[in-house]
C-alpha cells in the first residue's frame, strides 16, 4: 500500500515539474465555466475569435517571457507595439517603399530593445525602471506625434494583410504567425545551447558566468527580441485595423506578464515555459470573450484576470517547493 501511494506520489510530481501544468488546469476550469454560462461559447466561429484576440497578445507574451525567464522584465513593449507602426505609416507617407518601410520600423524596435538593454546592464538599475521610463518616453513620442489623434494607413493593403487579414476558416494570419513564433522559441528555448544559457542567465547568473556564459549579451538579445516582437504584434493590429490610435497598446505590458506567469513563468527568472506563455495569452483572451458572451460588465475583466493571476502565482510558487523539496 505504502509502495503504491508512493508511486503515485512520484508519478504526480512528474506531471507538476512542468511550468504548463498549473496554465492547462486553469484553462480547463475557464473553459468549463464559460461553456456553462454562455451557448456561444463552444462554436467554431467563437473559437476563431477567441484566437484573434489572443494572438497579437501572445506575440508580445512570447517576447516577454523569453525575457522573463533571462531574469529581466520589459514594461515599454505596449508602447513599442504602438510605436513600431506608427514609424510605419510616417516612412510610408513619405513616398518609401513599404518594404524598406517595414524593415526600417523594425529596425527601430530593435534599437528600442537594445537602448532598454544597455540602460539597464551598463547602468547596473533595474529593468523594471529603465522599461518603465522607456514607456513613458515612446508614449510621450506617440502622443507628441499624433497630437492626440489616429494615424491612418494608406499604403500598399497588400503588405499588411500579411500581417493582419484572415484566410481558411476566417482565421487571422496574424494567429498563423502567433503559431509559428510559439513553435519556433519554443525549439530555441528547448532544444538548443541557447536555451540554457537564458535559463541559467535567469536562474542563478553567477553559476552561469562560472560556467562561461555571458549572461549580460543573453539578457541584452533578449530585450531585442522582445521589442522586435512586440513591434511585430503591433504590425498584426494595423493589418487588422489600418490605423494607429495613440491609446493603442496601453495596459498590454501587464496583460502581457499576466499571460508569462499564468503560463508557469517565476517572476525571478530561471524558469518558464513559451508554450505556457501561449496557453496563458489564450486563457485571458478566453477570458475576454466568454465574459461578453456572459453579458458580464466590461470591468469585470480586469477582476477576473486579478484573480487568475493571484491563482497562478500561489500554484507556481507551491509547484515550486514540491518539486525542489
Amino acid at each position: 500500500m505504502k509502495n503504491n501511494t508512493t508511486t503515485k506520489r512520484r508519478s504526480f510530481y512528474k506531471y507538476i515539474r512542468y511550468s504548463e501544468f498549473g496554465a492547462l488546469i486553469g484553462f480547463l476550469a475557464i473553459f468549463i465555466f464559460f461553456s456553462i454560462f454562455s451557448r456561444k461559447f463552444l462554436t467554431l466561429s467563437n473559437f476563431v475569435n477567441i484566437f484573434t484576440i489572443s494572438a497579437e497578445l501572445g506575440i508580445v507574451t512570447v517576447g516577454i517571457t523569453f525575457l522573463m525567464i533571462a531574469g529581466e522584465f520589459d514594461l515599454s513593449v505596449g508602447a513599442v507595439f504602438a510605436v513600431v507602426p506608427m514609424f510605419l505609416i510616417l516612412l510610408s507617407d513619405m513616398g518609401i517603399p513599404i518594404i524598406f518601410a517595414f524593415l526600417l520600423s523594425m529596425f527601430i524596435a530593435a534599437l528600442i530593445g537594445f537602448g532598454n538593454a544597455m540602460i539597464t546592464i551598463k547602468a547596473k538599475i533595474p529593468s523594471f525602471i529603465t522599461t518603465l521610463g522607456m514607456q513613458m518616453f515612446w508614449r510621450g513620442i506617440l502622443l507628441a506625434v499624433t497630437g492626440g489623434f489616429p494615424l491612418y494607413y494608406k499604403g500598399s493593403k497588400g503588405f499588411i494583410y500579411a500581417f493582419g487579414g484572415r484566410t481558411f476558416a476566417n482565421i487571422r494570419i496574424s494567429g498563423i504567425w502567433f503559431v509559428v513564433i510559439t513553435i519556433v522559441f519554443s525549439i530555441i528555448l528547448t532544444r538548443t545551447k541557447y536555451g540554457n544559457w537564458v535559463f541559467a542567465s535567469g536562474g542563478n547568473p553567477g553559476v552561469a558566468k562560472a560556467l562561461g556564459v555571458n549572461a549580460d549579451r543573453v539578457k541584452s538579445i533578449n530585450f531585442i527580441v522582445c521589442a522586435v516582437l512586440a513591434g511585430l504584434a503591433g504590425m498584426a493590429s494595423l493589418g487588422r485595423f489600418k490605423i494607429v490610435d495613440p491609446t493603442l497598446g496601453v495596459g498590454m505590458e501587464l496583460e502581457a506578464i499576466a499571460a508569462a506567469v499564468i503560463g508557469g513563468t517565476f517572476l525571478n527568472g530561471g524558469y518558464g515555459s513559451i508554450i505556457g506563455a501561449f496557453i496563458g495569452a489564450f486563457l485571458i483572451g478566453m477570458v475576454r470573450d466568454g465574459l461578453i458572451l456572459a453579458g458580464a460588465p466590461p470591468y469585470w475583466y480586469r477582476a477576473f484576470i486579478g484573480i487568475i493571476l493571484i491563482a497562478a502565482a500561489i500554484i507556481n510558487t507551491k509547484i515550486k517547493k514540491a518539486v525542489a523539496g
